[in-house]
């Protein structure tokens, strides 16, 4: 079997909610990611492409009828390159990475394009059929933005409470306060905001429309000011706007391919896919199931938490993610050194694939070998992936 390497990662910028973003179709942002990540490689042919695969959380609205390849033939490329979109929800696009690494490692490719995309904004209201021809009623339409909708009445009550609500419940189990919280949350904006400062997301960021930085940073903010925003979910909740993800747009892509495929790809690797971890839990907890995915990352990869160097966690909410460090007993300090999605933004389907790009550059700035990606996904699932830095910034870690 042949070993899966990252040689490229591009995103676009991550929109606001109803922001600068909200008037691109979401398989546009995916064609420009697609676009950036390709453009990276001059020498490759596109029609060498042996897949793409791309995520997607949503798929009811302009991102319906497969978006990957969608963005395939938006983005110009030959209409022989095959594309497929997968749905994990809030995972997607890492689940697309872990659909093209096995794709890769089983020989039946040697380039492959993994990515996401995500239009929160642009999500669709859906009207359900009726069960019944002409009926002389009211009908609702559904908001698909986020979160539970169409519920089966079978589902139990407890699994389908809101996100905010599940981790309303966490933060009672692990009895994780509200100043923790904030301060997490502001840490976030600020390495964001220092990060694009420094110029480390200039390389992995590509303008799109008049947007060249995540919209969502909040330079400014600290725990004191989050102190007084209201609870978002409960009364006597912990959790505010200010601790949690915000609803985003936006678009990511990594290039993968074999080791034996440099040659054609032009570039040498600088990140190998060295484990994968899924993980399920009860829905209500799926806050806390990257603790186990991760655990499971780190066997396959043989590795231990003792030789990560670098942690990318996608922060959905600010206390499931100090839940699930307080469980791995990781320094903090190597979680989310560039900010996290809280400052960054969280555009469901494209976030794992800002995670790959991200930690594979700071696995390289802090020559650290290796690193761990995770996610949470809601109905109670999480992935995990470790990156073995085989760049040249390698130290001895």
């Amino acid at each position: 079997m042949s070993d899966a390497y990252l040689y490229a990662a591009a995103r676009t910028p991550f929109g606001r909610f109803g922001g600068a973003l909200a008037g691109v179709r979401p398989d546009d942002l995916a064609a420009a990611a697609l676009t950036g990540v390709l453009a990276k490689a001059p020498g490759l042919d596109p029609a060498a492409i042996g897949d793409v695969v791309w995520g997607n959380a949503n798929g009811a609205g302009e991102d319906n009828r497969n978006v990957g390849r969608m963005a395939v033939l938006l983005a110009g490329l030959p209409v022989s390159v095959p594309a497929t979109t997968v749905n994990r929800l809030c995972g997607s696009s890492l689940d697309a990475a872990v659909v093209a690494s096995r794709t890769l490692e089983s020989g039946d490719a040697d380039v492959v394009v993994a990515g996401g995309v995500e239009s929160m904004s642009r999500a669709p209201w859906v009207l359900p059929k009726p069960d019944r021809a002409f009926p002389a009623r009211d009908v609702t339409v559904v908001s698909t933005t986020l979160g539970w909708r169409l519920v089966n009445p079978a589902m139990p009550k407890e699994w389908t409470v809101s996100l905010g609500e599940c981790n309303e419940q966490l933060q009672g189990e692990f009895s994780i306060s509200r100043e923790r919280q904030d301060a997490f949350a502001a840490r976030s904006h600020r390495l964001a905001a220092a990060a694009w400062d420094e110029g480390f997301y200039d390389d992995l960021v590509l303008p799109v429309e008049d947007l060249a930085r995540d919209e969502g940073i909040r330079p400014g903010t600290d725990p004191g000011r989050l102190a007084a925003l209201k609870p978002s979910f409960r009364p006597d909740g912990t959790i505010t706007a200010g601790n949690a993800s915000p609803l985003s747009d936006g678009a990511s892509a990594v290039l993968l391919g074999t080791g034996e495929a440099a040659g054609r790809i032009g570039l040498a690797p600088v990140a190998r896919i060295a484990g994968r971890g899924v993980h399920a839990v009860e829905p209500q907890r799926f806050g806390f199931a990257p603790v186990e995915a991760a655990e499971r990352a780190l066997r396959r990869a043989g590795i231990g938490w003792g030789d990560v160097g670098a942690v990318e966690l996608n922060e959905a909410f600010a206390v499931q993610s100090l839940a699930c460090v307080d469980a791995w007993g990781v320094d903090p300090e190597i979680v989310n050194t560039r900010g996290g999605a809280i400052a960054l933004g969280h555009p469901l389907g494209a976030s794992g694939g800002r995670l790959l790009g991200t930690l594979a550059k700071v696995l390289r700035e802090r020559r650290e070998r290796w690193g761990l990606a995770a996610i949470c996904i809601g109905v109670g699932q999480a992935l995990a992936v470790v990156l073995e830095n085989v760049s040249d910034e390698v130290g001895q870690g």
